[in-house]
């Protein structure tokens, strides 16, 4: 294998499996019964000992 195809096939699988991390991570943020968790982990700086 060269560089070149090496290359080649990084830029598309690549471009690819980062394209699907990103929708996973929507997915998963907006998914439902997803407030409450959310709520949860933005309080926890406020929240006293």
């Amino acid at each position: 294998m060269t560089y070149e195809s090496l290359r080649q096939a990084a830029d598309s699988w690549g471009l690819l499996y980062m394209v699907i991390i990103f929708l996973g991570v929507i997915a998963y943020t907006f998914r439902p019964g997803g407030r409450k968790s959310a709520d949860d982990a933005a309080a926890i700086p406020l929240k006293e000992d």
